[in-house]
């Protein structure tokens, strides 16, 4: 099944076995709060960027369980407060479970919802936009890579 293989894409680049060999939970397992909300130069910081990755996965996957999605791109790059270690430690918590329930809520449908419209027409069909999730992930993930490296460097 496609679904099973969109599914398992989507876990490999959340934790680990892709072609990159760069995973989200591998990545962000040694990122204190503080490297978090660090920020460099005029860049997002850390924890934006896995806030940002994570809302679009939200969306969806609660669109999936019969909610209407209600996500808007002007609100995409906010975060919760992080002032300790545990608020970060639940922000990941939380990346983490929606990426699998997402994938597994993937692996629920058939082949054939696949091509059937996502929404509206203008959005595509539900494979668009779960390989753009994917490729939105990936991107993101590079500039986190980018960012721990600098933060590290202490690069202000």
């Amino acid at each position: 099944m496609v679904t099973k293989q969109i599914a398992t894409h989507l876990r490999e680049v959340y934790f680990g076995g892709n072609w990159c060999c760069v995973n989200l939970k591998e990545e962000l397992s040694n990122v204190t709060w503080q490297q978090a909300i660090k920020k460099v130069h005029d860049f997002n910081t850390i924890a934006i960027l896995a806030c940002h990755i994570n809302y679009y996965v939200r969306n969806v996957l609660e669109f999936l369980e019969g909610k209407p999605l209600t996500s808007k791109d002007a609100l995409s790059f906010a975060h919760p407060p992080i002032a300790s270690q545990s608020d970060w430690d639940k922000i990941l918590s939380d990346i983490y479970a929606d990426g699998e329930k997402f994938a597994t809520l993937i692996e629920q449908l058939s082949d054939d919802q696949l091509m059937e419209i996502f929404i509206e027409d203008k959005y595509g069909n539900y494979y668009r936009n779960f390989h753009g999730i994917i490729e939105h992930v990936h991107y993101h993930l590079g500039q986190i890579v980018f960012l721990k490296r600098l933060v590290k460097l202490e690069v202000t």
